[in-house]
């Protein structure tokens, strides 16, 4: 997935399916992830499709002790330059009054 095929399939619920909501977000819990979403109506219920820009991870330290009972620290580096893109689908679950996310492999392009 890349920002150009987010900008057409996007572009195309606009114009094909009744959206009911289209915004974007910086979430602070992922490292700074930029998220774009749309939540439409389609034939298959209500569907919300997130659009995830991070920066790349481009080195893992771990930090750790071999005394027992001590604790495992992961810090991560990430690029300044380069970023990473998915596509997350969700379906509007009325039983659970929630969004179930939608496995990507059952899609075919």
């Amino acid at each position: 997935m890349n920002p150009e095929r987010w900008d057409k399939i996007k572009g195309n619920v606009l114009d094909n399916m009744e959206v009911e909501e289209s915004d974007s977000y910086k979430s602070d819990e992922t490292d700074g992830a930029e998220v774009e979403f749309i939540i439409f109506k389609s034939p298959l219920g209500r569907i919300k499709l997130e659009f995830v820009t991070k920066p790349l991870i481009i080195d893992k330290k771990t930090l750790y002790s071999n005394r027992i009972g001590s604790e495992t620290k992961v810090d991560y580096v990430y690029s300044d330059t380069e970023k990473t893109y998915r596509l997350n689908f969700y379906k509007w679950d009325e039983d659970r009054d929630g969004w179930s996310e939608i496995d990507a492999r059952n899609f075919s392009l």
